[in-house]
């Protein structure tokens, strides 16, 4: 087996891992590189092998930066089998239209005030901006999904073996473990995906897998311990409050799958323990609205709390104060509303959708507060407003931040050091070779020495384009 790094390596987005096995091409994630947007329209419009090459992808989850390229995958000649759980292509039915008919719709937004200028400054700038991939892609890339079980072996090529283990990330998610047989000789490769936090919401808890021969491991937060889960309710509760005494509004910019759900479903709690008052909620998104129509079809997946509403006779992700919001009027139309409420709307990392509208006509007015809730890839709007600019570009004009900016690391959906430290121990034993991917230089090398100190293993933190012999 040779293994190549092609994304997500010595940065956090664009999930994208080349395995060759026997004359087999097959990708590990596919997912949308997020940061500077010339940057990164360029790495996600150009392959660095022909996608119809590709013999298969394995799908570890459904968010944006694993899987938002499969249409252009597709688009550029992919035809094979995408194998992912049950849960993550019902997820991707709903999520790679969505980043599809964003794309077309900031593209055409985007153009048309290009063109305002032109007319206005005299210029003849005819430079569109084309969308990455249409919906046609999206639709297209669909039908290519094999769903897979966990626990259940399957052939993906000729003498190469998956099986899944839960992540404990967000619905679906899982870690991959490979097996190539060549003869008497074995040699196994685990990827980890995404590694969730032990006690998330809804989400049940990471597995422990079988020891392997080698480990492609995520390092979002390698060198960082998050404070206990069991603050983060305490803390979104002051923090609503204290927007409320503002009487402001609370903008939360949150991944449609996962954390949307999760803040839906503690917000329901503090409700109902009075330790907020009873305010409006909107989740303005129309794919969060999909993506909980999907949790709703796999209790399965439930943790003991998420089960606990249902014990009850209760909606998880429905109460009283809570609006889903579809239409583009009713969510233009929140702008008009002048007393406290929460909004929560995607892209989780602010860089396309609807949040960029709220942020626009929000983030000038100091009684409001805009609620950080997950991960913020470098150079994104949303790592830019952690950082505390002042001024930001949005749709290309700049924008004064008056409105506070708040953290609330205690929701993070990637496990911290010591929690993947105590991940990797079943797989450990035997393991020849570490490969840390998804984080920045800082939490890499902190994880590298921490695995090499715990473990006595090697450790790689290896550059795009590097490429090892299994």
């Amino acid at each position: 087996m040779r293994l190549t790094f092609r994304g997500a390596a010595q940065t956090v987005t664009g999930s994208l891992h080349e395995l060759e096995v026997e004359g087999r091409r097959i990708l590990l994630d596919c997912g949308l590189y997020q940061g500077r947007r010339s940057e990164a329209n360029e790495i996600n419009r150009n392959f660095a092998f022909p996608p119809a090459e590709v013999d298969a992808v394995v799908l570890s989850h459904a968010h944006m930066d694993h899987s938002g390229n499969l249409p252009s995958l597709v688009k550029n000649g992919f035809t094979g089998p995408i194998f992912a759980s049950t849960a993550t292509a019902d997820l991707c039915d709903s999520m790679l239209r969505d980043s599809a008919f964003i794309q077309e719709k900031d593209a055409e937004f985007i153009n048309k005030r290009k063109h305002r200028r032109n007319v206005l400054e005299q210029t003849d700038e005819n430079h569109d901006i084309e969308p990455l991939y249409s919906i046609v892609d999206a639709e297209a890339t669909l039908p290519l999904f094999r769903p897979v079980e966990m626990h259940t072996p399957v052939e993906i090529a000729p003498n190469l073996r998956l099986d899944t283990y839960e992540a404990g990330h967000i619905l679906g998610s899982n870690s991959i473990y490979l097996v190539h047989k060549n003869g008497a000789n074995r040699t196994s490769l685990v990827f980890s995906g995404d590694v969730g936090r032990p006690n998330l919401p809804i989400i049940r808890d990471p597995e422990a897998l079988p020891p392997a021969d080698y480990l492609i491991m995520e390092s979002t937060y390698g060198a960082r311990l998050h404070k206990p889960i069991g603050l983060v309710k305490g803390r979104l509760a002051e923090i609503v409050n204290k927007t409320v005494q503002r009487g402001g509004k609370l903008i939360v910019p949150a991944f449609a799958v996962g954390r949307t759900q999760q803040l839906v479903l503690l917000l329901h709690q503090l409700m109902n323990e009075k330790l907020i008052p009873d305010i409006q909620v909107f989740v303005d998104s129309p794919l969060a609205v999909n993506v909980t129509a999907t949790f709703r079809k796999h209790e399965d997946l439930y943790d003991h709390e998420a089960r606990a509403f249902l014990m009850d006779g209760l909606e998880p992700f429905g109460f009283h104060r809570l609006r889903y919001v579809r239409e583009v009027s009713e969510s233009k139309a929140l702008n008009d509303i002048h007393y406290p409420h929460v909004v929560i709307s995607a892209s989780g990392m602010c860089e396309a959708g609807r949040i960029l509208h709220h942020l626009r006509n929000n983030v000038g007015d100091p009684r409001n507060t805009v609620l950080i809730v997950g991960y913020m890839a470098e150079h994104t709007l949303g790592r830019k407003l952690l950082d505390g600019e002042k001024e930001v570009n949005i749709f290309g004009d700049p924008v004064y931040v008056r409105a506070s900016v708040e953290k609330l690391n205690e929701m993070s959906g990637h496990a911290d050091q010591q929690e993947l430290i105590h991940w990797m121990k079943s797989i450990a034993p035997g393991l020849k070779k570490v490969f840390l991917v998804h984080g920045e230089a800082i939490q890499m090398e902190a994880l590298k020495t921490r695995i090499e100190q715990e473990y006595g293993l090697p450790v790689e933190i290896p550059r795009k384009g590097d490429s090892f012999l299994l």
